[in-house]
């Protein structure tokens, strides 16, 4: 199949504005076969009527990275609830009518969910109800190249499970080349990753996709069957390393995790959790991590990473913490982040 099916799944809470600049680039994309389905995380601001308004054209888009148009509105919306969604509610035969730059699917969460579940239920209707082969899993804090799907597409092969493009920072001090994710090696030892060509600009990418052992959450590409085979993202991380740990379990049934470098997004690292010396991050990052290690890992590694975190990082943490940023609730958050991980679950 030349252009085979993809869903495009937009996690929105309480970010209307990123999320409506997200969706003017997504409905740019040179790719003819897609669909955009938003799902809200139970919105406590003006999400879903300003994201309504956006599709009925009465809400312009600003953006430094394109000039807003009018040609695609008004864009028709399938409102779904949380209950219709997994019922799989949707009336096809008017959906279809409706070219893919012409529609979209919001699907309104009960509760605030978080990055894993708040994206599975998006999954579980795009798969039942939709039938694509691919599902895109996009933050809205991104904005996309117009040949995205295109180069992803064209660049794998029926054994790569996840693909991802490279991320670069929205604006990193005025410049918009600057590599925030460009695939990832990790080490589980020490519960970190090595960016490839972090902070690096564009030219120091490879030609060619390359195999990596982990694709960042904000845009990853995944396989239907992966979904299928390993399953979908674990709904107790809430946030944090639940990407990572999907990755991991993929790669084990053999799926292969490629990072396409020409393919890439913008996203504006941080935004959507108060960047990372907030106590939100500190407890889910540091909470979440040790229960991938306990998941994915033999217990000796698990071992290594304490003596790391015991004899290293929580005097760096104190420090970094308690007396150069005078946060020291959050180093009480890192503190019971590391008791929850170990003696939680």
């Amino acid at each position: 199949m030349e252009h085979p099916r993809v869903s495009i799944i937009i996690l929105n809470w309480n970010s209307w504005r990123d999320t409506i600049e997200c969706l003017e680039s997504v409905y740019r994309i040179d790719y003819p076969n897609y669909d955009v389905i938003v799902v809200d995380n139970a919105s406590r601001d003006e999400s879903i009527q300003k994201i309504k308004e956006y599709a009925r054209g009465n809400l312009k888009v600003k953006s430094k990275f394109f000039d807003y148009t009018t040609e695609n509105k008004p864009i028709k919306i399938f409102e779904l609830s949380e209950e219709e969604a997994l019922q799989g509610k949707l009336n096809r035969p008017l959906y279809g009518k409706y070219d893919p730059n012409r529609r979209l699917i919001i699907i309104k969460n009960r509760d605030n969910y978080g990055y894993a579940k708040g994206n599975n239920i998006g999954i579980k209707f795009a798969l039942s109800v939709l039938y694509p082969e691919y599902v895109l899993i996009l933050n809205p804090d991104t904005v996309v190249n117009p040949h995205l799907l295109e180069t992803l597409i064209q660049n794998i092969d029926c054994d790569t499970g996840v693909a991802g493009p490279t991320v670069y920072f929205y604006d990193f001090n005025g410049k918009t080349n600057i590599i925030s994710f460009a695939g990832a090696f990790l080490v589980p030892e020490r519960g970190r990753e090595l960016r490839l060509n972090f902070k690096r600009d564009s030219d120091s990418l490879p030609p060619n996709p390359r195999e990596v052992e982990k694709i960042e959450g904000s845009c990853m590409l995944v396989r239907k069957d992966v979904f299928f085979e390993v399953g979908l993202f674990k709904e107790e991380f809430f946030c944090y390393w639940e990407e990572t740990d999907l990755c991991v379990r993929a790669k084990k049934k053999s799926f292969k995790l490629l990072h396409v470098p020409q393919a890439s997004i913008w996203h504006k690292v941080g935004a959507l959790t108060g960047g990372y010396l907030s106590d939100f991050y500190t407890y889910h990052y540091y909470r979440n991590r040790l229960w991938f290690l306990r998941d994915n890992y033999p217990q000796k590694v698990l071992i290594f990473h304490l003596f790391y975190v015991l004899l290293y990082e929580i005097y760096f943490k104190l420090v970094q913490l308690v007396f150069k940023y005078k946060r020291p609730k959050t180093f009480i958050k890192y503190a019971l982040a590391i008791a929850d991980g170990l003696f939680s679950r």
